[in-house]
């Protein structure tokens, strides 16, 4: 209990607070979630499992999911960027901001190598990281939350966001808040699927749930010459591999060690032959930190280590430094919302404490403009022991996800509507 205390405040009261809620909650996902839509639900996730789109050229996906929306009676838009929708539920008093519940829709650009089924149709191109089950559930709790504003059970408007690109730097979620996604919103939600985290449970934590990460270009250039006669021209191998050894080392002594900032190359090229120095080299890797005031200082410190490496070795250095995105911050009210509504769906015990991710996830932009916070959402079978990792090509879920992400949104859109 004390690591749930400390991942949502005041999570050890939810069971009395909240409990006037609770049957609200508790009655209104089992009576609507049908074993029908259960089977649809899982049916649909696998149609985009097949079918997966990178970002930005999600037509297929946005369809579909235009064509369920509008089929249940809602009315949908498509984000002015031509990929992505949003689509409102239920009554608006024209005060209150809404509550949104935000899923992305893109895949990589990976090759599907399991054997199921539902494998990928599209050569090169997969569903390694969940968004299919994203996805999904908030179709699902759309679905569900339109039945119980039909029957007057909505005490509130909520926000389907299903956002494009989240897999291209800086993340769709930029493009979407410019499109307006979040007007009226005051608080959002999310989910992301977690192979370490075991199918009916979920992992939260009040703070930074993932990190900054953003990416790094480096060419260097020389005159080039004999490798017999380095004296006389610019050593460009030895400067690059001088920058790729020791530009981590230098942006690491020059910002606090419990910022976590990193850098990680990972490639290097330079030259062709064994006898040639070459003219020109390249570089590129991540950086990542922890927290976002190291965030916003890292491409100064990173520009200043790498300048002063180059200048050493009598190379020029052209830097292209590209943002990222920065950590996700779970705000400790939506955070405990979140932990109400789980709890209140299967109980405290299904939801654990968890660690602060190196990943990156452009959820965060979104929290640089309202509070919200982001789940785990354990997708491990249960019993096995963890059999892969996220953004790999033979990465797959338990399909029983899909039910409980749909019963936490569900159960946070009805809590959220009862609280001031």
């Amino acid at each position: 209990m004390n690591q749930l205390m400390s991942l949502a405040p005041g999570a050890e009261r939810s069971a009395t607070v909240f409990a006037a809620e609770r049957p609200t909650a508790e009655s209104a996902v089992p009576g609507l979630l049908t074993e029908a839509l259960r089977d649809e639900l899982i049916a649909f996730r696998r149609d985009l499992h097949m079918h997966p789109e990178l970002g930005n050229q999600e037509f297929r996906t946005t369809a579909a999911l235009k064509a369920r929306l509008e089929q249940a009676g809602l009315e949908p838009r498509v984000l002015a960027s031509g990929t992505g929708l949003i689509c409102d539920i239920g009554p608006w008093d024209g005060t209150r901001p809404f509550l949104a519940i935000r899923a992305d829709i893109d895949a990589l650009p990976i090759p599907d190598t399991k054997t199921v089924p539902y494998r990928s149709k599209v050569s090169g191109r997969a569903h390694a990281c969940g968004h299919d089950v994203h996805t999904t559930a908030a179709l699902g709790a759309g679905l569900v939350l339109a039945e119980l504003a039909e029957q007057g059970r909505l005490p509130h408007r909520v926000r389907l966001i299903f956002q494009p690109a989240e897999e291209v730097l800086p993340g769709g979620a930029t493009d979407a808040i410019e499109c307006g996604v979040l007007d009226n919103v005051g608080r959002i939600i999310a989910v992301h699927c977690d192979p370490k985290v075991e199918v009916g449970k979920i992992g939260l934590r009040t703070g930074p749930i993932t990190s900054a990460c953003d990416r790094l270009e480096v060419s260097l250039d020389g005159p080039g010459g004999h490798s017999a006669r380095p004296h006389l021209t610019t050593d460009l191998v030895m400067a690059a591999a001088k920058v790729a050894t020791e530009v981590p080392a230098l942006v690491a002594r020059r910002i606090d060690a419990r910022s976590g900032l990193a850098v990680t190359w990972g490639r290097l090229e330079a030259g062709h032959a064994c006898n040639v120095i070459p003219q020109h080299a390249e570089l590129s890797g991540t950086v990542r930190c922890l927290d976002l005031p190291s965030w916003r200082s890292a491409p100064d410190i990173v520009h200043e280590a790498i300048d002063e490496l180059a200048a050493v070795h009598r190379a020029k250095a052209t830097i292209n430094y590209i943002r990222g995105v920065p950590p996700v911050v779970n705000e400790p009210a939506v955070t405990e919302l979140l932990y109400d509504a789980m709890s209140v769906r299967r109980g405290p015990l299904s939801v654990e404490g968890t660690e602060q991710s190196l990943g990156g996830e452009d959820f965060s932009w979104y929290l640089e403009h309202v509070p919200g916070a982001m789940v785990r959402l354990g997708v491990r079978p249960v019993g096995e022991a963890v059999r892969g990792d996220l953004h790999a090509g033979d990465f797959d879920v338990d399909e029983g996800a899909v039910q409980v992400g749909v019963e936490l949104f569900t159960a946070a859109a009805l809590l959220d509507g009862h609280r001031p």
